[in-house]
């Protein structure tokens, strides 16, 4: 990876529809060599994909939380259940094995405060390897690049 590299990922992180020709005129290539590096990038992994970048409450997604999971025992076996447990539960969007006081930081949405209650009660209280849950509501969020 070089300087050009950096500036062609900077600019596909931000636009990711950018045209090659408008992203060559953006890092100062021609559009063959931007198109070379951009797919050497892919075939290296580099770039792992593109995708759409949504809007959420236009899709009825009105809370946003992060709930820390604490686990009763910290074996492997324990982790895998949890993760098991909540694998196909669409509104845990994100999960993260985490150090700290809990084992897992998931990102939940769903439409409102009610239908999060449901995930925590059914869901997150139902699973038996699950020993504390803390709950963080959204708010506003100033800054978000996911």
């Amino acid at each position: 990876m070089d300087k050009l590299d950096e500036r062609i990922l900077r600019e596909l992180k931000g636009n990711g529809k950018i045209p090659n020709v408008e992203l060559a005129e953006r890092v100062g290539l021609s559009a063959s060599a931007t198109l070379r590096r951009v797919q050497d990038l892919e075939q290296k992994g580099v770039i792992k994909g593109y995708r759409a970048v949504l809007d959420k409450s236009l899709l009825g997604v009105g809370l946003v939380a992060y709930v820390s999971i604490g686990l009763a025992n910290h074996s492997k076996q324990a982790q895998l259940a949890f993760e098991a447990h909540i694998e196909f539960v669409d509104e845990i969007v994100e999960c993260h094995n985490i150090t700290g006081m809990s084992e897992y930081l998931l990102r939940v949405e769903t439409k409102d405060l009610a239908h999060y209650r449901k995930i925590h009660a059914d869901v997150l209280g139902e699973c038996e390897q699950v020993k504390a849950i803390t709950t963080m509501v959204v708010m506003d969020s100033s800054k978000d690049t996911r």
